[in-house]
């Protein structure tokens, strides 16, 4: 049979040919592009909706007192959530500037601390002290056997609890 077809026997189809006033042919069928949908969706039945699906739609679309309710104090309770953050976030930004200004302010005071320490550094005369303290104060320089010397634990100073032996 599919033999037969190949060879150029006609297969029967759903369509009808018909020709208008001028002789022009129009194919009708399931396969034609159908021009007016609107018509043909006005024509399809209709599908029948159960009841217990007809009364939730109808539930759904009414919404009762409580639930508004409801909606109200969840809307009111973001809205409050909403400004505390943002006025955290204010606090923060604000806080982050503070911080900032102070640390200008401390590196600006290092900075004067730290030019002051080399003015008053190079200002003083060593050589100056030494002739004071030897000539003036009548300091003399150790001699041999008067450096006593202890053992600490903690080398940064040694704390006096009594008098040096002689």
């Amino acid at each position: 049979m599919a033999s037969s077809q190949r060879n150029g026997q006609a297969r029967t189809t759903n369509r009808s040919r018909t020709t208008n006033s001028r002789g022009q042919y129009y194919v009708q069928g399931n396969v034609v592009r159908k021009l007016d949908v609107t018509r043909e969706i006005e024509r399809q039945p209709q599908k029948r909706v159960s009841n217990t699906a007809r009364k939730n739609r109808e539930k759904a679309r009414h919404m009762n007192a409580g639930y508004v309710a409801f909606l109200c104090m969840a809307l009111i309770a973001t809205g409050i959530i909403l400004v505390n953050y943002i006025g955290l976030q204010s606090d923060i930004t604000n806080s982050v500037q503070h911080i900032s200004v102070l640390e200008s302010e401390l590196n600006d005071l290092k900075l004067a601390n730290d030019e002051e320490y080399s003015r008053i550094t190079s200002s003083v005369d060593l050589e100056e002290i030494k002739r004071i303290a030897i000539q003036e104060l009548g300091m003399q320089y150790a001699e041999e056997g008067q450096v006593v010397t202890f053992a600490s634990e903690n080398s940064d100073y040694v704390k006096q609890m009594a008098d040096i032996p002689q």
